[in-house]
């Protein structure tokens, strides 16, 4: 199985399935002396460890991260660094329940990659899906962390926060984003996030999910990042954000709104504050020709409802005879809420690795 890197200059690999010993991440090209802070690391996996509330899995996972290359404590700096070398870190599985998923063993799950990764490799780990598995996003969570360090290195201001802002048909009205770690949804609109309770909680009981939206945002880059025609960033981001489990969708800016305004409407209008560019609207989520404005980078992805649910579906079994699958076990009833962190993550590792991009070939950042 191929295509388990994402990214050039700054390379993520990740490795290990969600029933297996451990998973984990190779990082391969982070610069050397960046301020290393495994506490940092650790905070962002807590955010997306199952197991937090009643809206999400409950399979109890601590998520404990051990770094086992790549950085080193010189007594000629002030702690941890990064040494240039890769950094590979590992995440332990602790509370797997393989037998959960004996039923499933040779019925393909709708809604699932069974029935895709049978056809493709002639063999798949039904135990939780194996690499399949949002269980694999631990890993894209801590190499996001050691991106946002490089980043907070060359700019030192760049902020990178995402939320729920859709879940089912309900949406959120505000953008608080003060409010995103307050509530269980992640969600940048509390008095959103107090009416999903009760719809997420029918979903649940009824064996049923939701899907849900997820927007998010970075600040504090500079005009410049990104490249024509085929390193564009919004097109790098739409590939990172596609990538995670059971994204359908991927919206920069006004994303598909776009296609319903005019020219005036669209235009992002600009004038001059305090000797720079002053932008009067965002329409275009800060890039322009695949190229950073210097404004907020805005993207949102679609995740789909979770697949394993508690109604029974009609499906097929590897031996080609008619069943119905009902999926048993701890599932994620609106997986959309942990993709939140995990979307964070992706941001990072893509902004970091076109800033790297960026330095090679033109050597200068204009902030």
């Amino acid at each position: 199985m191929s295509h388990n890197s994402f990214g050039h200059l700054f390379r993520v690999t990740t490795w290990g399935e969600s029933h297996g010993p451990a998973l984990g991440c190779v990082i391969d090209g982070c610069p050397p002396g960046i301020p290393f802070d495994l506490e940092r690391v650790q905070a962002a996996l807590d955010r997306r460890r199952p197991g937090q509330s009643r809206f999400v899995t409950q399979r109890q996972e601590a998520d404990q991260v051990d770094v086992l290359s790549g950085v080193f404590e010189d007594d000629r700096t002030d702690g941890i660094v990064t040494t240039g070398a890769p950094i590979s870190l590992m995440i332990r599985n602790t509370d797997q329940r393989s037998k959960d998923y004996s039923e499933i063993r040779d019925r393909y799950r709708p809604g699932h990659a069974d029935v895709t990764y049978d056809a493709k490799y002639g063999v798949r780990d039904y135990r939780g899906g194996g690499r399949s598995s949002a269980r694999e996003t631990a890993a894209r969570v801590a190499a996001g962390a050691v991106a946002q360090f490089v980043l907070d290195q060359l700019f030192g201001n760049v902020a990178i926060r995402a939320g729920l802002v859709s879940m089912g048909p309900h949406d959120a009205a505000a953008r608080d984003w003060a409010a995103v770690d307050q509530n269980p949804f992640f969600c940048p609109d509390p008095h959103a996030a107090k009416a999903w309770e009760k719809a997420l909680d029918d979903a649940r009981k009824s064996g049923n999910s939701l899907g849900g939206i997820v927007e998010a945002e970075a600040t504090g880059l500079p005009a410049g990042l990104g490249a024509p025609v085929y390193g564009k960033l919004d097109q790098d981001i739409a590939s990172a954000l596609m990538s995670i489990n059971a994204a359908k969708a991927v919206e920069i800016g006004d994303g598909m709104a776009a296609g319903r305004l005019s020219g005036v409407e669209n235009a992002d209008e600009m004038r001059m504050k305090d000797g720079k560019i002053d932008y009067l609207s965002n329409h275009a989520g800060g890039i322009l020709g695949g190229i950073s404005t210097g404004q907020p980078v805005v993207a949102r992805v679609a995740i789909k409802p979770t697949s394993s649910i508690l109604t029974p579906r009609k499906s097929v079994t590897a031996q080609g005879e008619e069943t119905e699958v009902v999926t048993k076990g701890r599932h994620d009833p609106c997986v959309a809420i942990r993709a939140v962190p995990v979307v964070e993550a992706m941001m990072a590792i893509t902004l970091c690795d076109h800033a790297l991009r960026h330095r090679g070939q033109v050597g200068t950042f204009q902030v």
